[in-house]
């Protein structure tokens, strides 16, 4: 096993990757969805773990903390010990009144507004970043069948205060914002490795609510599934 900077590999690692920002969920869809999962990293806090899906294929699941910067190093260092398909998977914020909460969304595109993708990719502030490879349109698929939008987000840095912007992502395209997709997609392409992302509507920005954490549990099974299934 190697050990690098952040990720200290303590089992082995599949070369599909789910990758949730919280290492909670981490735990908790490798818990639910994989046969005898083993730690892959506990670095850092930054909680990962490999075992058998459903399909009978190894699958890791690693948490990239928080933002671009953290996903970027996580992405990275993956890569670097050998994994070729990243799916992020996490929560959203909904900019559009069709994205009640509770909703998967499959991401087409994700507009640039982190500083991490756009030092990356060198692009313009909310230019595209495309997600590399064929896992986007393995998620269209199967996320069809269980009624998942489908188009662009915004990658931004800010969680709290952002309501301001929710306009100026609106007028851009988005349909939900979150803080890590356009880092992921921006490193996967960097580095030659196919990339995709699926969300869930947690909340709709300028309401306070939010899913309480029992369906908020419930929902992010279903989209580790859909997640699983692109992958297959």
């Amino acid at each position: 096993m190697r050990n690098l900077v952040h990720l200290h590999q303590t089992a082995e690692l599949a070369e599909r990757v789910l990758l949730p920002g919280d290492p909670g969920r981490a735990l908790r869809l490798a818990q639910a969805l994989l046969e005898e999962p083993k730690m892959l990293n506990h670095n850092r806090g930054l909680w990962g773990y490999t075992g058998t899906a459903a399909d009978g294929e190894l699958l890791s699941i690693q948490s990239t903390g928080m933002g671009g910067p953290s996903a970027a190093i996580v992405a990275s260092e993956l890569i670097e010990l050998g994994a070729r398909r990243l799916l992020r998977i996490g929560t959203c914020g909904g900019l559009v009144p069709e994205l009640d909460a509770g909703r998967l969304l499959v991401v087409s595109e994700a507009l640039a507004d982190d500083g991490t993708s756009r030092a990356l990719t060198g692009a313009d502030q909310l230019a595209a970043v495309a997600p590399p490879g064929e896992i986007t349109t393995a998620l269209r698929e199967r996320g069809a069948q269980r009624g998942a939008a489908v188009g662009p987000i915004a990658s931004s840095d800010l969680f709290y205060d952002s309501d301001h912007m929710a306009e100026h992502w609106r007028q851009a395209g988005a349909l939900a914002v979150e803080m890590e997709a356009a880092t992921v997609f921006a490193v996967a392409a960097k580095r030659g490795v196919e990339a995709g992302c699926a969300l869930l509507v947690s909340n709709v920005i300028g309401d306070s609510g939010y899913l309480d954490q029992e369906a908020l549990h419930v929902a992010e099974l279903e989209l580790a599934r859909l997640a699983i299934e692109a992958l297959r």
